[in-house]
């Protein structure tokens, strides 16, 4: 069970490293025309780049994962991605998240706990 935790937390962090960058590149790209200026910008887009790349070894990861334990107990453990997705909206995005979402992600922490037991 502890491989399938650690493999899982490293898949999520890898899910969520794509979204963290898939945002920077979003974010930097600004409005999107179909154009061959536009299709540049994302050709280019060093974050983007990142984004694809973090998103591959999330999924090569999973299906490891997928191959090796049962689904049952191997697609819950996926969400602790939830939790480093609200850790980076606070430390990278500067946002304010309330108490509501804090308990809401230890909730599903609590049953991730439940069910690696």
């Amino acid at each position: 069970m502890l491989k399938l935790i650690l493999l899982s937390t490293v898949q999520s962090l890898f899910l969520v490293a794509s979204q963290i960058f898939l945002k920077f590149a979003g974010t930097r790209m600004g409005t999107f025309h179909f154009t061959v200026e536009s299709f540049k910008q994302v050709l280019l887009n060093w974050q983007l780049a990142c984004s694809g790349i973090s998103i591959a070894i999330a999924t090569a990861l999973w299906m490891y994962i997928l191959k090796h334990f049962e689904f049952s107990v191997a697609y819950p453990m996926i969400s602790i991605s939830y939790v480093f997705g609200m850790i980076a909206s606070v430390y990278i995005f500067n946002e304010s998240v309330p108490m509501t979402r804090w308990i809401g992600v230890g909730f599903i922490m609590i049953g991730v706990i439940f069910i690696a037991r």
